[in-house]
């Protein structure tokens, strides 16, 4: 299994503060094979449909030398989560949790918009010292 995100138990607990229950740590995708590791998997009660809605994030820290190094990565991982996602039949939303700082840095940038236009990626922004969740951005 591989090591958690440095930002893994401020993701989860910003999730919980939420109201999401965390179902899954990590969620474990098997295909063939092979697993995938998705950090968390979560569900909340949507009131008004009385129905749950299901959740998977995967959380990256952007701290490596190259933030478009960090993004390639990131994104091939989404990429292939996403469709592992699809071909399961799973319907969870796939999410990419990242930190404030992150954001503004990448995807406040015109390399990150290029994504966030084409809806290629949904992003779940935090703050890591306060745990909470500033955006969910579909």
């Amino acid at each position: 299994m591989p090591a958690k995100d440095i930002y893994h138990d401020a993701v989860k607990n910003a999730l919980i503060k939420d109201g999401w229950r965390i179902t899954d740590d990590p969620l474990i995708l098997s295909i063939g094979k092979k697993d995938l590791f998705i950090d968390l998997g979560a569900e909340k009660l949507i009131a008004a449909e009385k129905d749950e809605q299901k959740i998977a994030v995967e959380i990256k820290s952007f701290i490596g030398n190259s933030q478009v190094h960090d993004l390639e990565n990131a994104l091939g991982q989404y990429i292939l989560y996403y469709e592992v996602l699809l071909a399961k039949k799973d319907q969870r939303l796939l999410y990419l949790a990242i930190k404030e700082s992150a954001y503004q840095e990448v995807f406040e940038e015109p390399i990150g918009q290029i994504l966030l236009k084409r809806k290629i990626i949904k992003l779940l922004v935090f703050d890591a010292k306060k745990e909470t969740i500033l955006q969910w951005i579909s």
